[in-house]
Order: C-alpha cells, then structure tokens, then sequence
C-alpha cells in the first residue's frame, strides 16, 4: 500500500493507493495555517487513521508547496511559510518509524499524471500549475527531474518571453518582475484584467463573461493564450516534451488546449511540434496521488 499526502496552505490530503493505482481510502482536513507542530500532529494523525481503517501499513510520500533545501536538508521556498527552515521529513520519519519521501507539489501533479495519467507511457513530461501561483514539474521515464539546486521544473520565475510592448509586466512576490507567475497564474490573470479593464473578477468571472460575448473579456483570454503559448514553448524549446499537462484552476480552460498549440510554434525552433498539450486525468487528485507514487 502507498499512502501519499498533500500539504497544502489550506488543506491537507491523505490518498492510500494499491500497486495498480486503485484507491483504498482518502481524507481531508484543514491546514493549521502557521503552526508547524500541529501540522505535524495533523500529518501522523492522518497516517494513523488511514492505516487502522485499512488495517494494513503503507509507504509515505508528502507533496509539499516548496523544495528540500540540498545544503541544509530543510525546507525553502515554501509559500506556507511555516515550513520554511524545518526538517520536515526528519520530524516526520522520527514521528512515524520510518522513511518519508518528499517532493515539491508539483513534482507530485507531472508525476502522477506521468505514472498512470493523461500522459502515461510518455518519456519527457512537464507537469503544469497555473492556479493561485504557478509552477512545473518534469519527469523523465517515470523519474522525477530534481535537479542539482532542487528546483527542476520551476517555470513560474522565469520572466514570461518575448515580452509584448503592452503586457506590462508586474512586480512578482519572488523580488523580481515579469515572471511568468505574474501572467500565468490564475492571480496573475485576475490582476492583468484588472489593470486593463478596471474590474475586480475572479478568473472564472472572466471566462464567463467571455463566452456570453463580453469583448473585454475575450481579448484578455486572447492575450493570456498566447503569454501562456510562449511560455510553454520556451519550454518545449529546452527540454522537448512529448507531453505537457496542465493542472490548477487555469487548466479548466478548455479552448486553450485547441489554441495555444495553433500558435506556439510561432516561438519553437523547429519546423513541427509533436508535443500534446493535455489535460490532467486526475484533477485536483494529481498532486495526492503522485506522493503516493513517490
């Protein structure tokens, strides 16, 4: 049994898996935002649930909002800020008697959509997040690409390319500007509509109001299809994926899987693009289950 846990800023998920990917058992709690100590307690308390429920033990993979640090062996670049500068996975295997795998989140989403998801059998995927921030994974016949400084795959702060004279880029918490977080995120697209529009709405508002006609509204999903475009094709331009997946709120999109391949080859050097732009087939679920897959 592989048992995988989401930490999240403000839920956390337990998915049991057997060997084929079947699930056996799922819960979820809210996170005790900023208290390190309970989220430990809350993680144990899960396991232990989980495990008397089915009567069996399993291994532990956690998807985490940031990266194990490989000079100090603690976590950095976290955005729940509370676990930044612990040892998570020491606490948690002194807590539990054994060991404990981490990966960033997602690392977690390109691995489960890699192992038994929309891009199964393929041998370069690159996972993508473009929900409240926005983030990438890349796996390599079934392995997660970690790199040397533990960043493998983290698109979000890269400056968006070919930058348009008129697309304004904005400060990205990061301490840099024009990243493509800034534009790609679900954040990112709220605050560019803003700016352009003066209104206050929330993603979803705005692709409604597109598709009721609102011209405002379809130039701005106009525009976001070609940042996004441009910022998968640098991609596609470094590491050739045979997949790229997308996750988070902004993958719910459906026309951008139709539009954007119709035009990134406008910034990829080569005379074809075979790379498929897919959806996920486990949704919100990819993260949990790719720790599991850990």
């Amino acid at each position: 049994m592989r048992l995988g846990i989401d930490l999240g800023g403000t839920k956390i998920e337990i998915i049991a898996l057997d060997d084929r990917g079947d699930e056996l058992y799922r819960e979820r709690v809210s996170s005790p935002k900023g208290d390190y100590d309970k989220t430990l307690e809350t993680i144990v308390g899960l396991v232990s649930q989980a495990e008397s429920f089915l009567a069996q033990t399993g291994s532990l993979g956690v998807g985490i909002p940031g990266a194990v640090s490989h000079k100090t062996g603690r976590i950095k670049n976290a955005n729940s800020t509370w676990l930044i500068g612990e040892d998570l996975q020491g606490d948690l295997q002194a807590r539990l008697n054994r060991p404990v795998k981490l990966a960033n989140d997602a690392n977690c989403f390109a691995l489960s959509e890699a192992t038994d998801g929309a891009a199964k059998g393929a041998e370069v995927v690159f996972g993508v997040i473009i929900g409240t921030g926005c983030g990438g994974g890349v796996v390599v016949n079934g392995h997660i690409l970690n790199g040397i400084n533990a960043i493998g795959g983290e698109w979000g702060h890269n400056s968006l390319p070919w930058m348009a004279d008129d697309d304004n880029p904005m400060d990205c918490y990061c301490g840099l500007k024009g990243c493509n977080e800034t534009f790609l995120s679900g954040t990112g697209f709220q605050a560019h509509y803003k700016q352009s529009s003066g209104q206050d709405l929330t993603s979803q508002q705005i692709v409604q109001l597109g598709k009721q006609g609102d011209q405002k509204a379809q130039q701005h999903l106009e525009k976001y299809t070609v940042w996004l475009a441009k910022g998968l094709a640098s991609v596609i331009n470094i590491i050739d994926p045979d997949v790229i997946v997308l996750g988070g709120g902004m993958s719910n999109i459906e026309s951008l899987y139709t539009d954007v391949p119709k035009i990134w080859q406008n910034w990829i050097f080569s005379d074809r693009v075979d790379t498929k732009l897919l959806p996920p087939k486990y949704g919100d679920s990819s993260g949990v289950r790719g720790a599991a897959w850990l």
